[in-house]
């Protein structure tokens, strides 16, 4: 047992990763997370660096990839290869993760200009003295300029 002193035994390491004891044994079984060690008894211990590990599955998964994709990205640690070819597969994950999170930046600029667009089609409003409602359409088109409302204002009202 003194082997396992440094590691954890999966109920604390689940309270670690902010997860549960199901969430880890599926990521096992797809291949996702292996624990470091077992117990005689078969309990899973798992390494504090695997925590990055469960925190990176779960920033991949915000950034919309399914677990299939996420064991693609993942798969370095599993295969065998030399020391260059390891290199090459890390730098290519990291370069994945990063190409995933620039496109998620332009959705959230994208998302942030039509919350811009809506405040300011929001003080034009402020100008008129309709109120959005079923008799009017909800100002669908705008009586003061006759345009569309901008999408995010137009599924407020």
């Amino acid at each position: 047992m003194s082997s396992l002193a440094k590691l954890h035994k999966i109920g604390a390491f689940a309270k670690m990763a902010a997860t549960n004891l199901r969430t880890l044994r599926y990521y096992e079984e797809v291949g996702l997370l292996q624990p470091a060690a077992r117990s005689g008894g078969g309990f899973r211990y798992y390494r504090e660096s695997d925590l990055n590990r469960v925190r990176l599955i779960s920033k991949l998964q915000e950034l919309g990839l399914t677990l299939q994709e996420i064991g693609e990205i993942l798969k370095q640690r599993r295969d065998e290869g030399d020391r260059i070819d390891l290199f090459s597969r890390v730098r290519t994950a990291l370069n994945t993760h990063s190409g995933l999170i620039k496109e998620h930046l332009k959705l959230i600029e994208a998302q942030q200009e039509s919350i811009k667009l809506a405040h300011e089609k929001l003080d034009q409003c402020s100008q008129c003295q309709s109120i959005p409602s079923r008799e009017n359409n909800y100002c669908e088109p705008c009586e003061l300029d006759g345009k569309q409302l901008p999408e995010l204002l137009s599924g407020l009202f």
